[in-house]
């Protein structure tokens, strides 16, 4: 099967109030550890310094907060179970997919939603993005299948005995304007994350960690395994007619922004990454320890990162590296950090500077990094003219048209055609 690339629908200082410097060129609030020192105290120099250090990064990152990803990947099988050439006003065919990962006699299915337009030259770019309660809840679209793995019991989604329900359908349609997005010529493809690995402290036994065995399951945090889950998507996606396998970009609000992030670090074949107010543990400086910290994300959700991870909570200056640095690990690929206004728990201000202080990377590579040298003073800003993106959306933390219209524009300055 041939692999496709899709897109997908995850500085620090110590003062809890930073100092503020426009000038001296590009300057902001100081980023410990700078990027450019390396991981080793060498200053990195060139493109091919970066180049030389950037697999040591990701095994750092790896190994202190996320899980190593496993060394062999799973087998993929992906058989479609329902199509409509004339889904979306006929704008669009839509096609559902069972994806089945398979190692040994252990196996796990993944329900695939895609949508390619109609109206297209040739193959389409796509985003490829996890979602919260279920595919049936993007459109109200009564084809559209019904998860009936684990979810977390929700009244707004009429999620009962952890299982979802049909009454849910196009509960979460703004959050995924199908419409727009076939209309400006791009797939969406999308799957619900739990499908992939169960979002609670299960001692890594379900999912996702099941296939892995005792040894592989005890080294890899979710947010690793729903990263890990994404790269099979995208194997997957090799059966889907209409899409352009080098054009896949990923995306992922808040605990899937952390995950966009982590997939677009690790799988070179995404196009690029979007993280959608991923906040602590996302696109957020953890040392500036804003919002929400190590200490409060690791007490409530202490499965989204490797054990070792841990020992950060309170102790932010003792980490060897900080957010721009897994930033950076998508250079010399685009990457777009997106905040929102109001949205204080996922610090704002610390997920620009760590698009900010990650851009050497880009530089390095001959290519422009963030755009502008300080934090926009007002919201509805955006960033987007270089290889890293960034925006300051009005309001709380969700994902809205505003933000689908930036991240469009952003894919439309970097498609090839």
């Amino acid at each position: 099967m041939r692999a496709a690339l899709l897109v997908v629908t995850v500085l620090a200082s110590s003062l809890t109030s930073p100092a503020w410097s426009q000038d001296a060129g590009r300057t902001a609030d100081a980023a410990e550890p700078p990027l450019l020192d390396g991981i080793d105290g060498t200053g990195l120099e060139t493109a091919a310094q970066w180049d030389t250090q950037r697999p040591a990064l990701l095994r750092l990152l790896a190994t202190e907060m996320f899980g190593a990803m496993p060394t062999d990947r799973f087998a993929v099988s992906a058989t479609r179970v329902e199509r409509d050439d004339a889904a979306v006003g006929g704008r669009a065919t839509r096609s559902q997919w069972v994806v089945e990962l398979s190692r040994g006699e252990r196996k796990l299915a993944i329900d695939l939603l895609v949508y390619v337009p109609n109206e297209r030259d040739g193959p389409a770019p796509a985003f490829l993005g996890l979602n919260f309660k279920g595919n049936h809840t993007i459109q109200p679209d009564e084809a559209i299948r019904v998860p009936t793995t684990w979810m977390a019991n929700d009244a707004k989604f009429d999620v009962k005995d952890n299982r979802a329900s049909a009454a849910a359908r196009g509960r979460r349609a703004v959050r995924w304007p199908v419409e727009r997005i076939i209309d400006r010529g791009y797939a969406l493809a999308t799957a619900y994350y739990g499908d992939i690995d169960p979002d609670f402290d299960d001692g890594f036994e379900n999912g996702l960690h099941a296939l892995l065995g005792e040894d592989g399951a005890s080294t890899l945090g979710t947010i690793g395994a729903w990263a890990f889950g994404l790269s099979h998507l995208l194997d997957a996606l090799g059966s889907v007619d209409g899409i352009d396998p080098e054009q896949v970009a990923v995306f992922g609000h808040s605990r899937l922004g952390k995950t966009a992030l982590w997939a677009g670090a690790n799988e070179p074949r995404f196009w690029f990454a979007i993280s959608n107010d991923s906040g602590c543990g996302g696109a957020a400086l953890s040392r500036r320890r804003q919002g929400e910290t190590l200490a409060v994300i690791q007490r409530v959700f202490p499965h989204w990162f490797t054990k070792r991870f841990l020992r950060y909570a309170d102790h932010e200056d003792d980490l060897p590296f900080d957010q721009h640095h897994l930033i950076s690990l998508m250079a010399p690929r685009p990457v777009y950090v997106a905040s929102a206004s109001e949205d204080d728990w996922a610090d704002p201000r610390g997920e620009y500077l760590a698009a900010f202080h990650a851009s050497p990377a880009w530089e390095l590579h001959g290519a422009r990094g963030l755009a502008g040298t300080s934090f926009p003073e007002t919201p509805d800003t955006a960033l987007g003219e270089g290889a890293v993106g960034y925006h300051l959306r009005a309001g709380k933390h969700d994902v809205t048209a505003w933000d689908w219209g930036r991240f469009l524009d952003f894919a439309d300055r970097h498609r090839s055609r």
